[in-house]
């Protein structure tokens, strides 16, 4: 089995979480695979990008199967990935597990950006704070634009899926995973007293995957 880490808005394969699992998956045996999505450039971010991404770096493995584990917009992406990948029969790289950390599955429709999303337009980029690399930058609204095609409340398939979300997260609403899990019953939500980051309950988050991946 092939795990990736998909990190999210404004992060990359260095952030905290990425190292935590990494280390913690090596000590059994097991490499993460982290696409940087921050490249070529930040500006250029889209959705489908990051798709097309993944999609590389997962051909560039041998045939087998996958379990993805995203955070925020990284699981969003993962969420796509494994509906387009499902689509394919016979498709050498099948996605077997999700696990969802702070999922932004409403990325795209998400009524809070409709604010700032016509100045967006009008400016063709907007500045944002990115994380990993200490400052400022700008990214361009065609990741708004294209975000709005992926509806992640029309994806449903058959594939086991764990999402952590903190009830006290105020980037993304849990009400959306909540509502999410809700009608699928491959899916199991763990809401936890916790922010967006996650960061208090990684031990235990951890404890579950270890026991999640065992089972796929």
């Amino acid at each position: 089995m092939y795990v990736f880490y998909l990190h999210g808005f404004a992060s990359s394969p260095a952030s905290g979480k990425a190292r935590y699992f990494r280390d913690r998956l090596a000590a059994h045996g097991l490499t993460l695979d982290a696409p940087d999505f921050n490249l070529p450039d930040f500006a250029s971010l889209t959705v489908t990008r990051m798709l097309d991404q993944l999609d590389a770096a997962l051909d560039a493995r041998p045939a087998g199967p996958v379990a993805l584990i995203g955070s925020s917009l990284g699981a969003f992406v993962a969420l796509h990935t494994a509906a387009r990948r499902h689509e394919v029969a016979g498709q050498p790289h099948p996605v077997t597990g999700l696990i969802l950390l702070a999922p932004a599955l409403d990325f795209g429709a998400d009524r809070r950006l409709d604010a700032v999303a016509e100045e967006w337009r009008r400016a063709g980029c907007r500045q944002v704070f990115h994380y990993a690399y200490g400052r400022p930058m700008e990214v361009g609204y065609a990741l708004y634009e294209d975000a709005r095609r992926y509806d992640s409340g029309r994806v449903n398939i058959d594939v086991p899926t764990l999402i952590f979300h903190g009830r006290r997260d105020e980037v993304v609403s849990p009400s959306t995973a909540i509502e999410f899990a809700a009608s699928r019953p491959t899916v199991r939500l763990r809401l936890l007293d916790d922010d967006h980051q996650l960061q208090g309950h990684l031990p235990e988050i951890w404890q579950e995957i270890h026991a999640f991946l065992d089972l796929l």
